[in-house]
């Protein structure tokens, strides 16, 4: 049998690890699971090589300033599609459309793009001017929600160019022991009580503010012994986000008598250390506000949270609509409504955690990352050859 050679894919993205948030685990998976059936090279951001998968080749570029990364990216995008000749040139955001487009075309490749909700939503006349014109030419966008294929859509991107693949997820081996989970309580003075977990940047739109201000205090009345604990800080490297500060959050909090009801944990980037949170708390809250021209493109961690069996209650705004399963991994809300938000919190409270655990993790193996790579290399019509592993041989 004659095998024929490995697809080749060239990624360029500003998104990868050690940079820390969804869109930086989604595109290391995506480079590792793409990198199982194909060649993969990656054009990423100075210290990302450390943490790339192991078969995967990468070049550097400047992150910083953007105007650097830009110019730079696109250089460097071309230079080694033309040595590499990549079947697909894959932009892991709409930031990197335009280079994925040039280097496209100087290998005579096919042009991706994977597209998150803000790709699609900033309407800043630079980005109007340049980068949606890149986002229609492309020859595959693949878009992680239905509400951000929405906003391809009305961008004038073809429907016949326009496939979903949700964001993956990592399922656990085991839960975590009932030592380890006692050590992190103890660690971060979370006490024996009920626990509100929240994980992610602190932004505006995350909305942590206006949950502690307007959901927290009457959830603090039914539940007297809950901690809020807080995994995550305000962004360094994001391009649009607006950040609410730890001393915002918790000046609000002690203004309302509840500032003994948070414990902000920072960033945690240890999968054991996030695994315990997730298995210790009681409900994840999501309380992502509905800001028009800022959605929230999916909700990674909604399906993280749910991997580990733990239910979410969020706003009904952005992408959330398919990372939740209302009544089966957490409950949903009108966005805006934090009266609803609190009934809801202190409905999946009330009842046994053990009641959730199992639709959480029966909806998060669907994301699980194998699904996830099967899925992208569909949408990117990757065909894999006969006898190459993940094949189907007949």
């Amino acid at each position: 049998m004659i095998v024929k050679s490995r697809p080749r894919i060239l990624l360029v993205t500003r998104n990868l690890p050690p940079l820390v948030g969804g869109m930086e685990r989604l595109n290391w998976h995506i480079a590792d699971e793409l990198s199982r059936h194909a060649e993969v090279r990656i054009i990423g951001p100075i210290g990302s090589t450390a943490a790339s998968p192991a078969q995967v080749c990468l070049t550097e570029v400047p992150l910083r300033p953007l105007w650097r990364f830009l110019a730079t990216s696109a250089l460097q995008a071309m230079q080694v599609a033309h040595r590499f000749k990549p079947d697909i040139v894959l932009a892991g955001s709409g930031l990197t459309a335009p280079a994925t487009l040039m280097a496209a075309r100087v290998a005579k490749a096919r042009a991706c793009v994977y597209l998150h909700g803000l790709d699609a939503a900033i309407q800043h006349p630079v980005y109007r001017t340049f980068w949606h014109p890149a986002l229609r030419r492309m020859d595959s966008v693949i878009a992680n929600s239905t509400p951000t294929a929405r906003l391809a859509a009305s961008l004038g991107i073809k429907l016949s160019n326009l496939s979903i693949v949700y964001p993956g997820v990592r399922i656990p081996d085991a839960a975590q022991t009932t030592l380890d989970k006692h050590y992190f309580r103890h660690r971060h003075g979370l006490g024996n009580g009920r626990i509100l977990l929240s994980v992610g940047r602190l932004t505006t739109r995350k909305g942590l503010l206006e949950f502690v201000q307007q959901a927290l205090p009457g959830i603090v009345r039914a539940f007297p012994d809950v901690k809020l604990a807080i995994v995550g800080d305000a962004p360094s490297d994001s391009l649009h986000a607006t950040i609410q500060t730890q001393e915002s959050i918790q000046r609000a909090a002690d203004g309302l008598g509840i500032g003994h009801h948070l414990c902000f944990l920072g960033t945690i980037t240890d999968p054991t250390e996030l695994a315990c949170a997730y298995e210790c708390a009681t409900v994840h809250v999501f309380p992502v506000r509905n800001i028009p021209g800022d959605p929230e493109g999916f909700g990674m961690v909604a399906i993280e949270a749910a991997a580990h069996g733990l239910p979410t209650v969020a706003f009904a705004t952005g992408g959330i609509v398919n990372a939740v399963s209302n009544d089966l991994s957490g409950m949903i809300v009108e966005p805006g409504d934090y009266d609803a938000l609190t009934d809801a919190v202190t409905q999946v409270m009330k009842g046994k955690k053990s009641t959730w655990e199992a639709g959480s993790r029966a909806f998060a193996d669907s994301f699980a990352w194998p699904k996830f790579g099967a899925q992208l290399s569909k949408a990117l019509q990757l065909n894999i050859p006969i006898g190459l592993p993940g094949s189907t041989q007949r």
